[in-house]
């Protein structure tokens, strides 16, 4: 059943927006994503309800796109129908309780990797870093973007959430790649964003045991950034919010250095996909299998995702 949007609604097929003078102007994209945005927090938040898998299939990467163009186009205002506000805070979280995202579509994978499709592979992934690298460099606004996540954080999803400047997690939230456990690697950004945070041997240890790390294992490793009570990850980011409220300005800019600095060029993350790509079509009949449990995993979500 459809979300019911009480504020604000954006078609983004018309672009119509009918405001309500709440302190939430809501969008509708898809149902697979909606946003809203606080005049109080000046946060833009955009949660996720993919189906039928909570993985980043073509249509979501596709709604998200779409959403960062409206981020781009509303030069960092918010028509809230009285005022316009200015975004401060980009927010990404799941609507779905329990997993934040699971990553890559998986099925889609197999069945490319059988079809021996090497363009699809490539189309795919250049999907997936457009939608990262927008959200990694601000989407080119004097904003904080922050990850909460709440749930199971895995492959793709994982690596949505390194894109942000902050995560927070709530205690309960797990996070991983799984990928080498079926003879891949994960390939839309995960090594350019842990070698940044945390160097070399770190990312490639996160990355290469298949491990699945608690939220407070990740925090101690430099992963994330704040852990919350479960129930309280919303609460935690608007408390991030008011602490920085008097330095936000100089936060946001010592962002933009760090990614300066550290950066990590849309180029990296295009030649990774090629890499990716090669690596996906050389996986045998076994590998293969192997991603099948995940889907089916994926399909069923009364356990969490993790091969033994």
């Amino acid at each position: 059943m459809e979300m019911q949007v009480p504020a604000a609604v954006l078609d983004v097929h018309h672009a119509v927006v009918r405001p309500v003078f709440h302190d939430d102007t809501e969008f509708r994209f898809s149902p697979q994503l909606h946003a809203s945005f606080n005049r109080q927090t000046r946060a833009l938040w955009s949660r996720w309800t993919a189906a039928p898998r909570p993985c980043f299939n073509p249509g979501l990467l596709s709604d998200i796109r779409a959403y960062y163009n409206f981020i781009a186009g509303s030069e960092g205002q918010i028509d809230c129908g009285d005022a316009y506000e200015p975004i401060e805070y980009v927010i990404l979280a799941s609507g779905m309780p329990g997993v934040f995202n699971l990553g890559g579509d998986l099925g889609l994978f197999r069945e490319k990797i059988d079809r021996r499709d090497r363009a699809a592979l490539t189309a795919y992934g250049n999907a997936c870093i457009d939608v990262l690298y927008r959200n990694y460099i601000g989407h080119g606004l004097p904003v904080t973007t922050v990850s909460l996540v709440q749930g199971e954080c895995l492959g793709g999803g994982f690596e949505a959430a390194l894109s942000s400047d902050v995560i927070i997690a709530e205690k309960s939230a797990r996070f991983g790649f799984p990928e080498v456990l079926f003879n891949l690697f994960p390939g839309m950004g995960a090594y350019s964003f842990l070698d940044r945070k945390v160097g070399q041997r770190t990312a490639e240890a996160i990355i290469s045991s298949g491990k699945i790390y608690s939220a407070e294992e990740m925090r101690d490793l430099g992963v994330i950034d704040v852990v919350a009570e479960d129930g309280e990850g919303e609460a935690a980011v608007n408390t991030l919010i008011k602490q920085r409220s008097r330095s936000r300005n100089g936060l946001a800019a010592l962002a933009a250095v760090r990614r300066r600095v550290h950066q990590i060029s849309y180029e990296e993350l295009q030649d990774i996909i090629g890499v990716w790509v090669e690596a996906a079509l050389r996986l045998t009949t076994r590998d293969l299998k192997l991603m099948q449990r995940l889907v089916s995993r994926q399909n069923g979500l009364q356990e969490p995702v993790v091969v033994h």
